[in-house]
């Protein structure tokens, strides 16, 4: 049986924490080594930690130097050939690392596996599924995010890329993928894989419109991938479609219509047949400006009650 390493990097998320810990642990893959790196939380986590202490292999409670910080001491520990890592506000669903460990068995030369995402807001309800498509290294060069929370790695090839960039604060999980999609596949499972959460204290939420800003370092950074030079070169317009494409929407998440509105507009220049795909964003955006913001809140109870509706079915 093939070894999971799982690391929860943890701060201050001590309502959530537990039953991230849960998630894992209760999986039906026996194969599973648990690691959980602290930053020194001052809410009671690291309490909640040491009642699961016996079932980790390994954990931590000390300062760091932010989530990559975190996650990287867990990757430097750990021995599983699948790793993974979970935000301690996020979930697993049930037989999640086994349906993994058979894709990887499948796809012996696959350096990734991904999934699709429920998300849920603080107290658990469902909010949206992300539903992705298969993608390749341009893809993701086009700024078409996977969600970290259902991202599976094989060990060989994140040794080889590196661990996660420090200077990278907001879109780190997209800069590994963009590493290791330069060495093997990326392979799509049309399967809900986890539960990610959203919630008030969340960096998507708390600081949205900064997401944008690492994405146009990211596209300066690729400038010096010698096997990207030729995508950008190819498909330079639609990356940087891309790029404004996900700066749009993070400054929407943030309130900041007028400036997401611009980006649109940016996007639309670069590939309209991009920004027309978010036109309900579009909408709710110029709506809002105009004082029509509730017709959201409408939109988004309505949707809420229709998922409540369909998530075992889902599931």
């Amino acid at each position: 049986m093939t070894l999971f390493s799982i690391i929860t990097p943890s701060y201050n998320q001590a309502d959530f924490l537990e039953q991230t810990i849960l998630s894992v642990l209760e999986q039906d893959y026996a194969d599973v080594e648990y690691l959980i790196a602290d930053g020194a939380s001052t809410d009671g986590s690291a309490d909640i930690i040491r009642r699961y202490a016996l079932d980790l292999s390994w954990w931590c409670a000390e300062v760091d130097a932010g989530q990559a910080d975190a996650i990287n001491k867990g990757f430097s520990r750990a021995k599983g050939e699948i790793i993974a890592w979970l935000n301690s506000d996020d979930i697993y669903l049930p037989e999640t690392f086994t349906k993994v460990a058979e894709i990887f068995a499948k796809n012996p030369d696959a350096g990734i596996i991904y999934g699709d995402v429920l998300s849920i807001d603080a107290d658990g309800n469902p909010i949206n599924i992300q539903h992705f498509v298969p993608y390749q290294l341009s893809d993701l060069m086009a700024f078409n995010i996977i969600s970290q929370p259902a991202v599976f790695m094989r060990r060989s090839f994140l040794e080889q890329a590196g661990y996660l960039d420090l200077e990278y604060h907001f879109l780190l999980d997209h800069h590994l993928w963009l590493r290791m999609a330069q060495l093997a596949p990326m392979i799509y499972v049309p399967q809900i894989l986890a539960k990610a959460r959203y919630h008030a204290d969340a960096k998507n939420i708390a600081h949205a419109e900064r997401f944008g800003k690492e994405a146009f370092k990211i596209l300066d950074w690729m400038e010096t991938q010698p096997l990207m030079t030729n995508i950008l070169k190819d498909e330079k317009e639609k990356i940087l479609a891309g790029a404004h494409h996900l700066d749009a929407f993070y400054l929407v998440e943030a309130g900041k219509m007028s400036a997401g509105l611009k980006a649109y507009w940016r996007t639309f220049r670069y590939n309209p047949k991009m920004a027309l795909k978010s036109w309900k964003r579009i909408l709710y955006a110029f709506l809002s400006l105009l004082g029509f913001s509730s017709i959201r809140k409408t939109y988004l109870k309505l949707r809420q009650k229709i998922l409540s509706t369909r998530e075992k079915k889902a599931l």
